[in-house]
């Protein structure tokens, strides 16, 4: 009797602590949603310069998911405004690196210049590529303020191969890929640019 006792108070224990879980999740979430929204948002809209933008451009995604450019892929992308007009479109994109994909955030100014680039993800080698998800990062800092005819597509490569870029040291692989995909980028937005500033259907 006595071990049915102890056995059924056990099981209503166990449900107890089953449902205050439960309560205690339900009443969270929302919390914690919002805390994971707040960090995203931190994390995507960090490139952006105090003040350019007035708008909550997560809210205003751009129908680019999955597009497929020359040597990346557009995951996605958003438009940033100030005084209701176009400031900024970011631009999420990836491209395969030495070791596998690199996704990075792109940030580019309604004129088409570069605002600045940043690695999200990575798997590059350890102190080779995977220096390419520093932040700040000295090398991609090199892209701020270029634009598709500056440095021209001929001159979007590396210096190796004509091109007008340096490399990351020991990451020839990885320095290629994201200055492709940075070049995609700058072309697609070159090529699209009415329908990424909302100023065509």
């Amino acid at each position: 009797m006595k071990r049915s006792l102890s056995v059924l108070s056990l099981v209503i224990i166990a449900v107890l602590c089953a449902g205050a879980t439960y309560l205690v999740q339900q009443l969270l979430a929302p919390r914690i949603g919002a805390q994971q929204r707040l960090i995203e948002s931190r994390n995507l809209l960090d490139m952006l310069p105090a003040g350019s933008y007035d708008n909550q451009p997560l809210d205003q995604p751009l129908a680019i998911k999955g597009v497929v450019l020359a040597n990346s892929t557009l995951l996605g992308g958003y438009r940033a405004n100030l005084n209701g007009k176009p400031a900024a479109i970011i631009l999420l994109s990836r491209v395969t690196g030495y070791e596998g994909p690199i996704d990075l955030l792109l940030v580019i100014d309604s004129q088409g210049r570069l605002l600045g680039v940043k690695t999200l993800k990575q798997g590059e080698t350890p102190g080779l590529g995977a220096m390419i998800a520093t932040h700040p990062n000295p090398w991609l800092a090199g892209f701020i303020g270029k634009s598709r005819s500056e440095p021209g597509d001929s001159g979007w490569a590396l210096k190796k191969d004509q091109g007008q870029f340096d490399q990351l040291a020991g990451a020839t692989i990885t320095s290629r890929a994201v200055i492709s995909a940075t070049h995609d980028a700058l072309r697609y937005f070159d090529e699209h640019q009415p329908q990424l500033l909302g100023s065509a259907p």
